[in-house]
């Protein structure tokens, strides 16, 4: 497997020159009378700020008409801030444009897949493949470049907003003559794209390119051709990604000496642009995540903090975006617990991030985020909220003088795969189970991992998972030739493997493997699947849940495993009654491959009968021992490792609803809602709680 390009590696330098921790914001000057500046900067100094994201949403504040530049404003608070020892993440300012310009040139407002006019009025309505805009998008880049090229209190470029958040997928003409020759340049010839997309299905054969359309609508309750549709979220990415470039090298090419990224929207929910591909073309990888509130608040943050440390390879990357408490886009938008504040910065700083960053500092008096919370609330410096800011401030600073700036997250002992373009395919109409695809999966088995005091690692398809001794495929619905081969190869020489339904249906085009499901990995599992057996609910007569003999139940799906090699072990067999024809068939399988093993879970499970089956699957795939020191499924452990490799951060947080005892490792450095006894050698972590320790030393 041939590796990607990447970018090199550069991450922003301090104003004083020390590596430590970011901490900021973004900064909004422009929504206040220049009065509230000075106080916003001196409540930013006692709270530990050092950076923030400044012009996000400002071009019309930048160019306020066609050519005309005023960078004043911009001036006077870059300036207050630099002075106070607080660096500038400047953005390119673009991600949503000015009414002057939309008013003229109307055709680069986006069209909906009916054809209608997405008007201004939000934010992001431009089109990623207008040339109109890009010209226009590119002037404004290369002024801002040219203005602050000698700036010495810019530290990196913030380049654009959320690409995708609100454009990922564009119809328009301009969208169409685009995807016309992304399909050009992926198929070469006419044929081949016939042959990816079984074009001979309803007579939608095609002889030109000009004849390729986006998906736009066919009529209610119609069905669209899911390789053009597949192929068309691919393209919807790259052609975000192609803008983002070009702006970020219009940057580069005038201020060639900082840094630049974007933010990224990982997160257990987030599929809208593949942000694996995006990750080659950052300087460094940055991330905005708002927490799922509710029972999975923390393992879906360690989930998707996992999966931004396998996109950025390891490297340090950078929280751009997070809420102090509520959001305000949620039908109810509930506040965060009291100690969550903390705990959650915590979480994604032990899962790699050098930079803690929330939206916003001073919460908005009008617009649609007025409600939004920020790290300055409404009520102002004398609450919960800002107190629990500058209590974070303190903790990051001491965090960064006891050397955890620069150190990276240690492996874990399994990985987990998760695919966007497997992800966007099972997600279609027309499938066996509209309840079931591909994303849902992995976070599943996330937290059953964690019920067994084993933290996985969340990794891309095309990541090196190879390195691990446990690798888990979960529903990953497309399995091209190569990643065959690079999973035979894996087992054959000695790994494990833990493969689920849902996996291997398709290949990259979602043409189906014929011959049995999963297609190519039929002989490394020992088994052959004739067909599914997807499960209703609330429909008399119908199957809506099997049960195992080992004392789970399947839901939602099960596969019919019509074919057993020889040597192939069940660990599991169905309990159901005859009616059903799937009494006594196998539901979990392991089978040996060259010096290593592969096992298979024929039905979806949910997460607690999941962490009930985990035990016996290991067992079976003789690596029991993989519980984590702390050994305590109410805790979450996580180690960063120095680069030396002589000093480790240990971070456990409390999952549960109790207060837990945890035996002290080394030094306490931080603790948010943690105690520790008179003795010196025990914790308690009280709900929401956290403790940071320092262990100096080799782990043996």
């Amino acid at each position: 497997m041939s590796k990607p390009t990447r970018r090199p590696y550069r991450w922003p330098k301090h104003l004083k020159g020390q590596q430590s921790l970011w901490y900021g914001c973004d900064y909004n000057p422009d929504q206040w009378p220049e009065d509230t500046w000075d106080e916003d900067i001196r409540l930013m100094t006692k709270a530990g700020v050092n950076v923030v994201a400044l012009a996000v949403f400002s071009w019309s504040r930048i160019e306020p008409s066609q050519g005309v530049f005023d960078f004043d404003w911009l001036d006077r608070i870059i300036d207050k801030l630099g002075r106070a020892g607080i660096g500038v993440n400047l953005a390119s300012a673009t991600a949503s444009p000015p009414l002057w310009l939309t008013q003229a040139h109307p055709e680069v407002l986006l069209r909906d897949e009916r054809g209608d006019t997405v008007w201004p009025g939000a934010r992001q309505h431009w089109r990623p493949t207008s040339p109109v805009f890009r010209s226009y998008a590119l002037k404004l880049c290369r002024a801002m470049a040219e203005h602050y090229r000698d700036n010495p209190y810019l530290v990196a470029w913030h380049v654009g907003n959320e690409y995708g958040c609100h454009n990922r997928f564009d119809y328009s003409d301009d969208a169409m003559r685009a995807f016309q020759r992304w399909c050009r340049r992926r198929y070469k010839d006419i044929e081949a794209v016939n042959r990816a997309w079984g074009t001979d299905f309803w007579s939608q054969r095609l002889s030109d390119f000009s004849q390729i359309l986006p998906p736009r609508f066919i009529g209610q309750g119609n069905f669209q051709n899911p390789g053009r549709m597949l192929d068309f979220e691919r393209f919807s990415s790259d052609a975000l990604k192609d803008f983002y470039m070009a702006e970020r090298d219009t940057l580069a090419e005038i201020t060639p000496d900082i840094p630049l990224t974007t933010n990224f929207m990982v997160s257990a929910g987030g599929f809208a642009l593949d942000y694996d591909d995006w990750g080659d073309q950052v300087d460094f990888v940055a991330n905005d995540h708002y927490v799922t509130p509710g029972r999975d608040h923390l393992e879906e943050l360690a989930y998707s903090s996992s999966l931004v440390d396998a996109i950025a390879r390891r490297r340090p990357w950078w929280l751009m975006e997070q809420s102090t408490s509520a959001v305000n886009w949620r039908p109810v938008n509930p506040r965060k617990e009291p100690g969550q504040l903390e705990r959650d910065s915590l979480a994604h700083l032990a899962l790699g991030a050098d930079a803690i960053c929330y939206f916003q500092w001073r919460q908005s008096r009008a617009g649609a985020e007025k409600f939004h919370s920020a790290m300055l609330p409404h009520a102002g410096e004398d609450t919960a909220v800002f107190r629990d800011v500058c209590q974070l401030g303190g903790d990051l600073e001491g965090l960064s003088q006891a050397g955890l700036a620069g150190s990276t997250l240690a492996k874990a002992p399994v990985a987990l795969v998760f695919d966007y373009a497997s992800q966007w395919a099972s997600s279609q109409a027309a499938s066996p189970s509209d309840r079931v695809e591909h994303g849902q999966e992995p976070p599943v088995w996330y937290r059953a991992f964690l019920d067994n005091a084993i933290r996985p690692d969340v990794l891309p398809v095309r990541a090196g998972w190879e390195e691990y001794p446990l690798v888990v495929l979960p529903a990953l619905y497309l399995i091209d030739a190569d990643l065959s081969k690079r999973l035979h190869k894996y087992v054959h020489g000695g790994g494990r493997l833990i493969v689920t339904w849902g996996s291997g249906i398709a290949d990259e085009q979602d043409r189906v493997w014929t011959g049995g499901y999963p297609g190519p990995l039929r002989d490394l599992l020992g088994l052959s699947v004739e067909e599914f057996a997807p499960m209703a609910h609330g429909t008399p007569g119908l199957l809506d849940h099997l049960d195992l003999t080992n004392g789970v139940t399947a839901h939602d799906w099960a596969d019919v495993i019509s074919h057993l090699d020889k040597g192939t072990e069940v660990l599991a067999n169905y309990r159901a009654d005859p009616w059903t024809g799937m009494d006594g068939m196998p539901a979990m399988t392991v089978h040996d491959w060259g010096h290593g093993k592969a096992a298979y879970l024929g039905c979806r499970l949910d997460a607690q009968d999941l962490a009930k089956v985990l035990p016996a699957l290991l067992e079976a795939l003789d690596i029991a021992d993989m519980r984590s020191v702390q050994g305590d499924p109410d805790l979450l452990r996580v180690e960063r490792v120095s680069k030396d490799d002589r000093t480790r951060f240990v971070f456990l947080f409390n999952r549960s609803r109790h207060p837990v005892q945890v035996q002290l490792e080394g030094q306490a450095l931080v603790g948010s809602l943690a105690g520790i006894d008179g003795d010196g050698k025990q914790a308690s972590l009280q709900v929401n709680g956290a403790l940071v320790q320092r262990v100096v030393g080799h782990r043996h």
